[in-house]
């Protein structure tokens, strides 16, 4: 199991990328727009400078669902390789079936 506190700080970066999404969509469009006047596309830059850092969406770790761990994570289940073996071995995953040699 994942540190409370570890999972909660993520799913306030997942919360402030939700609400400055269109506010950055549309600032990064006019900093990248090679038509606009360089000055514009300056000021658009420092104002996408001014947002909160926590707001980039590559600042959202990939966390199982169920434990919140971080690593072994797999994005089509979104879930850890060790939730997805136990749930198997209990037979509550459809389809899959525990190899062994």
């Amino acid at each position: 199991m994942a540190k409370k506190s570890a999972v909660n700080r993520n799913d306030r970066v997942k919360k402030l990328v939700k609400t400055y999404a269109a506010k950055r969509a549309a600032l990064k469009a006019t900093a990248n727009n090679e038509s606009l006047p360089l000055e514009e596309r300056f000021d658009a830059r420092l104002k996408l400078a001014e947002l909160p850092r926590n707001s980039s969406k590559t600042r959202i770790r990939n966390r199982c669902e169920i434990t919140g761990r971080p690593r072994g994570y797999y994005r089509k289940l979104r879930m850890s390789r060790i939730s997805l073996r136990d749930l198997g071995s209990a037979g509550l995953i459809p389809g899959l079936v525990k190899s062994s040699w």
